[in-house]
């Protein structure tokens, strides 16, 4: 349990820091041309991965997993990006985060698995953790609360059928299930970059590096998931606003809320929860 915890963790941290660069970037480049290109860098990683190390082939069923989880991660990043050119983050983003921090907790407990009661107290302790995190000083677009809730929900379902996925997608098959996810995502997030029509490509090639990040995180997570459950990983892994809050402040100096204090506080918490668990 105590490496799986570690693992989740350093996801979290390697999520957040690539959040936190592309969020840089997006200010200089349309966020969809971001997109693509920090997806197209994953992509291209876990390929490349592939071929030096093609693994045990994969079955049907790996694969399919890896398919959805794909779909569900390129649904949660179009969610979030919708809600951020909307002005309804501050709505949206602590959803998105509640949502994939629980829902694979429900589906773990659905299919069997038995949760400690330090465990228990640790998924306590992350739900209101994330919310508070995640929340901006941004206000809410009057008349656009109803359409961050929209976003908010639907970006949770997807960063959560992206942990579910993987999850299923087992360790018998190696880097086929990440691999499927990755270019499923880029291939969706091309698909809405080109329908969306956002103008010259702009996108710097400093992208690559929250790419690269990203994939990395998807890489621990899925390790995480092999080595404990899926609520641990999941879980933890979601706790990544709290790093990008972090960089945030030490980079940009950005002023933090009160809120983010104690979700940071609480994601702590939780972590020292599952820990002893």
């Amino acid at each position: 349990m105590g490496l799986s915890v570690v693992l989740a963790l350093t996801a979290a941290v390697c999520y957040g820091s690539s959040d936190f660069v592309a969020g840089l970037l997006s200010r200089r480049a349309h966020y969809a041309r971001v997109g693509v290109t920090v997806q197209g860098a994953a992509a291209a990683s876990m390929v490349l991965l592939l071929v030096l190390r093609p693994g045990p082939t994969p079955d049907a069923a790996s694969l399919l997993w890896g398919t959805l989880a794909g779909v569900g991660g390129a649904v949660g990043a179009l969610a979030l990006y919708r809600g951020l050119a909307a002005g309804t983050m501050n709505v949206a983003a602590p959803l998105s985060a509640v949502g994939s921090a629980g829902l694979p907790v429900v589906v773990d407990v659905a299919l069997g698995e038995w949760l400690s009661p330090s465990a228990m107290f640790g998924v306590a302790l992350a739900l209101p953790g994330v919310w508070l995190v995640s929340r901006s000083a941004q206000t809410p677009v009057p008349g656009r609360i109803g359409a961050g809730v929209v976003d908010g929900l639907l970006a949770g379902v997807g960063f959560a059928t992206l942990f579910v996925g993987l999850d299923l997608a087992g360790d018998q098959h190696g880097l086929w299930p990440v691999a499927a996810s990755q270019v499923v995502s880029f291939v969706l997030l091309v698909g809405f970059a080109v329908a969306l029509r956002p103008g010259p490509p702009r996108a710097s090639r400093w992208a690559v590096v929250p790419g690269l990040l990203a994939v990395t995180a998807v890489l621990l997570f899925t390790a995480s998931t092999q080595l404990g459950s899926l609520t641990v990983a999941a879980v933890i892994t979601s706790l990544y606003p709290a790093v990008t809050v972090i960089l945030a402040r030490m980079v940009l100096r950005e002023q933090s809320l009160a809120s983010h204090t104690v979700g940071m506080a609480l994601c702590a918490a939780c972590v020292v929860a599952f820990a002893v668990g």
